[in-house]
């Protein structure tokens, strides 16, 4: 399996006397997949190096925060949700977002026909699985607004904590699970279960979808003028691969392939995230849309007893690098 390689390596496969370019390291919210072939098509396809910039794109995983690693100086940038994000700023870690390339969210709850759900009223007296660290407000949000209590009981729900994998499904011991549109939801599929025999609610369509996957800075930063300049760089090349991975759905997700050191994924898998992945970010050029963040706001603050975030944010967002990187 081929090393990741970064902008500079390429750069430097040319030979000659070019000027060096400006090391930039950017933080995965998760594993190695389409999720984020954006970026893996920009390095790839030298699109920062023609900026100037040296790349090195850090996977995530179960045991790596992207909070936790941007705060301790180990990335300039980092994929993040949202409410994560939001969530970090109000406990005092000053995340900012520069740039949103995902206009759509993919997150869903995933149901077995068979319990007898076929819309949300019927959601009452089920167990619904739903993950935690920050994804579950979303979800709080949307029980809030339909008055079902998530305590359990006849007329509220019994909120399952999911891990990640599907299992509680396939081993019914929910109804309905946590699923993302490009990953979570064929596994289901994958594991035996016709799509006839589930139910999806999208959260896009319930009105309760928060921004996912944004790119996120420490605010101290963008005071730096070379640091400033070194993210407009960063983002144009970026979505310069998004839009790129979006017209070449097979082709990014081969390139995602070659980048995956573990080898745990598999082409038909990445080829069909990718495809799911190109209707999320299909909309965006880059620019956070100030309406997307303020539904996104509104869907945490109604959180319940328990909001992710207490009061509206001052400053969690900036159009300083866009305004710049998309002219």
């Amino acid at each position: 399996m081929k090393k990741i390689l970064t902008a500079a390596m390429i750069a430097g496969f040319g030979g000659g006397a070019a000027q060096a370019a400006d090391d930039l390291t950017l933080q995965l919210k998760w594993v190695t997949q389409a999720q984020f072939a954006g970026y893996y098509v920009a390095l790839e396809n030298g699109f920062y190096e023609e900026e100037g910039l040296n790349v090195t794109i850090k996977p995530g995983g179960p045991d790596i925060a992207p909070t936790q690693v941007i705060a301790g100086g180990g990335a300039d940038v980092t994929v993040e949700w949202m409410p994560a994000a939001l969530a970090a700023r109000e406990k005092g870690l000053p995340l900012v977002n520069i740039a949103q390339p995902f206009k759509s969210s993919g997150m869903m709850l995933t149901c077995l026909k068979e319990s007898g759900i076929a819309s949300p009223d019927d959601f009452k007296g089920h167990t619904l699985g739903v993950w935690f660290f920050g994804n579950e407000y979303p979800f709080l949000s949307w029980m809030s607004q339909l008055g079902v209590p998530t305590t359990g009981g006849a007329d509220g729900v019994e909120v399952l904590k999911q891990g990640f994998n599907v299992d509680p499904l396939l081993q019914k011991q929910a109804s309905c699970i946590s699923t993302m549109t490009y990953n979570e939801y064929w596994q289901v599929i994958d594991a035996g279960i016709a799509e006839g025999d589930l139910v999806t609610f999208k959260y896009e369509d319930q009105g309760v979808a928060t921004l996912e996957d944004g790119l996120y800075v420490l605010e101290d930063k963008l005071a730096d003028p070379a640091f400033e300049d070194k993210l407009v760089r960063f983002v144009r090349a970026s979505m310069k691969g998004w839009k790129w991975a979006e017209e070449n759905p097979d082709d990014a997700a081969m390139i995602v392939l070659d980048n995956d050191e573990t080898g745990a994924q598999t082409e038909a898998h990445q080829k069909r995230m990718m495809g799911e992945i190109a209707k999320l970010t299909a909309g965006s050029n880059g620019a956070l849309d100030e309406a997307d963040y303020e539904r996104t706001v509104a869907t945490l603050l109604g959180g319940g007893s328990d909001p992710v975030i207490s009061k509206a944010p001052e400053g969690a967002w900036t159009h300083q690098i866009t305004d710049k990187a998309l002219q």
